[in-house]
């Protein structure tokens, strides 16, 4: 069974000699614009491959000369593959860790002795206890000390690498505002080892290693760039498309204070290990014909013109020979002939995205339809990773489909019990205490005893409690009610609504259970038993707390399945990827996009309003600081927006999809 298909979706089919150049002379040609050496691997797995060789032929390396190989670690989550490949490396006897000394990259602070969230506990956690590193080569900043001590525990920490020769190699992982360790934005290329207050944005990504609702310490006391500079080799690692702009500032940007992982441009062997979806906004990557002669395909053509649009602020039909002259883009005035040649075959394919029939036109001419004319009416799933994420993301589609007669089921895939707060608990406990009492004549004592056993618990949660079952099945309860309520607001029959709770999610944090063969075959029952003709999923890969992603691999891995057993239904289905509050589909990717009337986009709004526990007091609504409602607005009529200035037909507000055709 593949469990990770997500991590298979490449939008523009990067050609290999873009990502994994044969000679050095190509290499040189198409990373012209990167000032530290990058190399992209198609998988995170194959990436953490390569630094797990150069580590292991290092350990060996010093071992033979009876000295220690000296690392400097991180604990941040792009570093967890790479974790992985060197245990088990380990486990099959290919490398011992005695000759290794460590010492981690920074701590959290202040902490309580003991604490089960410092950095130093989660390092051992995920790394160090399942290697046979001694426990005396584990070196770590200390978060329990008094602050007036920190400044004294920095330089002899500082002094301790020293006396070890200092760090053979420095392993790291990049957060999306460009710290690196805890070197917020600000830190200078000379900082040293201190005390430094945690951003806002670091704070949100650190919750996943803290893997619970506790709140990250404010603060960190961590190695400085300079420390880290005087490394002797450094890889920075980073997965996913989430990182892929802060990669690209890293790498090809100018060294800045404002992005501190800038500076390992100043080093002479620092190296960046990526995959390709965190590649995705590299020069060679998305705009291959600025750094070499490409290979021209529809969509680099598309993609390639609409840059040339937003370059010189000209809709497609007004570009010239002059514009694609000026821009590097001679070679396609060679292959089409002409301007005028190419702006109206991108035109056209752009035009042909746009559809008020998601689900095809019956009795019409489909040929440049993005969506067949039969069969009809279809059988449709709609995946929904949280009970909000389908109106979120696909809101005014949902409409259409229902409207224009479509058989719609809609499958929430978690409960979402988590993105509850305590105080919807306690408003509907109040109420059914309320009703028991004026309907019920007070007989109810299960309600009683269970209300005043969640009252109690909830007046003494601290923060990073996990809740008790009865309060996670409350919440989740709450969900469903939300979820009912937009789904009958979009007339959506409750029998066609679909609560799958898969098991993963039910950890009661934030860091979820690893999604297994049980979670697919749940998605799978449904898909069996549906047979749909169309498929909605997600496709926002980005979404910070990775639901969506595994709820995504959910989905392909039940289909991939259905597609090795050679299902009917599959021959006859179209699988539709949609964005939601995180991020939208570049436009020059996007297969289908349907607009919406601002009536339509109202009505979007309503449906989304009721979730009515995810607007102001959702815990989860990140360093964004708009509703869900008001993402998803900004995000459609700037859709639209995009088409406009393009030339294309001027509407409200746009949902975009990408199709996934089964690998």
């Amino acid at each position: 069974m593949r469990l990770h298909l997500s991590s298979e979706i490449v939008l523009n089919k990067v050609p290999e000699e873009f990502y994994a150049p044969k000679t050095a002379v190509e290499r040189s040609e198409i990373t012209r614009m990167e000032k530290v050496p990058t190399d992209i691997f198609p998988k995170a797995e194959e990436g953490a491959r390569c630094i797990a060789d150069a580590i292991v032929s290092e350990i060996k390396a010093k071992e033979q000369l009876g000295k220690y190989c000296v690392l400097g670690v991180g604990t941040g989550q792009s570093l967890t593959p790479v974790f992985q490949e060197l245990i088990s490396r380990y486990e099959k006897h290919e490398v011992s860790f005695r000759n290794v000394v460590v010492f981690n990259a920074y701590e959290y602070f202040p902490l309580t002795p003991g604490s089960q969230h410092s950095a130093l506990f989660q390092l051992k956690e995920r790394f160090l206890k399942k290697v046979d590193i001694p426990e005396q080569n584990i070196y770590s900043l200390d978060g329990t000390v008094s602050q007036e001590f920190v400044q004294q525990q920095c330089r002899l920490y500082e002094q301790r690498i020293q006396t070890f020769g200092g760090i053979d190699i420095m392993l790291l992982g990049i957060g999306r505002i460009g710290n690196i360790a805890t070197n917020e934005p600000g830190s200078g290329l000379t900082s040293a080892a201190r005390l430094i207050l945690i951003d806002a944005t670091s704070r949100e990504e650190m919750t996943m290693s803290f893997g619970s609702q506790e709140p990250v310490p404010p603060c960190s006391i961590t190695l400085g760039i300079a420390d880290i500079l005087q490394a002797r080799k450094i890889y920075l690692t980073a997965w996913g498309e989430e990182k892929a702009e802060i990669i690209q500032k890293t790498v090809e940007g100018r060294i800045s204070d404002a992005i501190p992982a800038s500076f390992l441009q100043t080093h002479n062997d620092a190296r960046v290990i990526i995959d390709l979806s965190a590649a995705g906004k590299l020069t060679r990557i998305i705009h291959p014909w600025l750094v070499t002669s490409c290979k021209w395909n529809d969509k680099l053509t598309r993609a390639a013109l609409v840059w040339l649009c937003q370059v010189t602020g000209k809709p497609i039909l007004k570009l010239t020979n002059k514009d694609y002259n000026e821009n590097g883009l001679s070679e396609l005035l060679a292959l089409y002939g002409s301007a005028y040649n190419a702006n109206i075959k991108i035109f056209n394919d752009l035009q042909h995205t746009i559809t008020g029939w998601p689900g095809g036109k019956p009795n019409a001419d489909d040929t440049y339809r993005p969506e067949r004319a039969k069969p009809f009416p279809k059988r449709i799933i709609v995946f929904s990773p949280h009970p909000d994420d389908d109106v979120i993301s696909m809101g005014g589609t949902i409409q259409r489909l229902v409207t224009q007669g479509h058989d719609l089921h809609v499958a929430y895939e978690t409960s979402g019990n988590i993105a509850v707060g305590d105080e919807e608990v306690t408003r509907f406990m109040h109420f059914v205490n309320g009703f028991n009492q004026l309907f019920l004549d007070n007989k109810e004592e299960t309600i009683k005893t269970m209300y005043a056993d969640i009252k109690k618990f909830l007046a003494g949660k601290k923060e990073g409690d996990i809740d008790t079952p009865d309060v996670r099945t409350i919440k989740g309860l709450i969900r469903r009610g939300e979820a009912r309520t937009a789904c009958t607001y979009n007339k959506i029959p409750l029998d066609h609504v679909h609560f799958l709770d898969l098991p993963f999610y039910e950890s009661g944090k934030i860091e979820k259970l690893p999604m297994t063969e049980k979670d697919v075959e749940i998605v799978r029952n449904l898909l069996k038993e549906v047979k749909p003709h169309e498929i909605f999923v997600a496709g926002d890969l980005a979404d910070p707390h990775g639901t969506h992603r595994k709820c995504t691999d959910a989905v392909l891995a039940a289909i991939d399945l259905e597609k090795e057993a050679d299902a009917k239904w599959l021959k006859d289905c179209r699988i539709w990827m949609y964005r939601g509050a995180w991020a939208e589909w570049e436009i020059e990717n996007i297969e289908m996009c349907v607009p919406m009337s601002p009536e339509e986009l109202r009505a979007k709004r309503n449906a989304i309003l009721k979730h009515s526990s995810q607007m102001e007091s959702a815990p989860f609504l990140g360093n964004d600081e708009r509703l869900f409602w008001q993402r998803a607005e900004d995000r459609n009529r700037g859709t639209a927006k995009l088409y406009d200035d393009l030339g294309l037909a001027s509407y409200e507000a746009m949902e975009a999809f990408v199709e996934y055709k089964p690998i």
